[in-house]
């Protein structure tokens, strides 16, 4: 029964300009979706880290006219919280080995290392691409926690010391 505070939507999205601190936004963004769908800790902090991961690639590498926007879409349908960044480059992304002390390169072996599965594909109306991952959020003695001590009601706090925006969780 709903006691009066609508359920919030499963399916959310964010238009953001092509730009560096944008990621920022992103990662804050999905942090305070995440608590208000109540999807466990480590699950959402998985989620933002590959969702940042997505959107510098999207930013650094989508070579388009300035102005053009970056859609991300997050959807949590029963376990599975599934992530997507659009833009308007139609280059697929291509995962590449990096070189030992290489500064870049790794975002995409990170989304397939920890991303339950993840894709790309051309976008339906012919302009740009959609890169997507899905994590699990099931927690609980059935689902991977064999101790059944993670948060009681599956909600993760934000630490005191840190914005619900994103803005001082580190450089960029």
């Amino acid at each position: 029964m709903n006691d009066g505070n609508p359920l919030p939507p499963r399916d959310v999205d964010w238009l953001l300009p092509r730009h560096p601190r944008s990621v920022r936004r992103a990662r804050g963004l999905l942090r305070v979706q995440a608590l208000l769908w109540r999807v466990p800790e480590e699950a959402a902090e998985t989620a933002v880290l590959l969702l940042s991961e997505l959107m510098t690639n999207a930013v650094r590498h989508a070579h388009v006219p300035q102005g053009r926007l970056i859609k991300t879409r997050c959807m949590l349908d029963g376990k599975e919280l599934r992530v997507e960044v659009s833009d308007a480059g139609d280059e697929l992304p291509q995962p590449r080995t990096a070189g030992l002390y290489a500064e870049s390169g790794r975002g995409l072996a990170l989304v397939a290392a920890l991303a339950d599965d993840w894709n790309a594909q051309p976008r339906p109306s012919g302009v740009g691409k959609t890169v997507w991952f899905t994590v699990n959020t099931a927690v609980g003695p059935e689902d991977g926690d064999p101790a059944g001590d993670g948060p009681a009601d599956g909600v993760a706090a934000l630490p005191p010391d840190r914005p619900a925006d994103g803005t001082g969780d580190g450089p960029d």
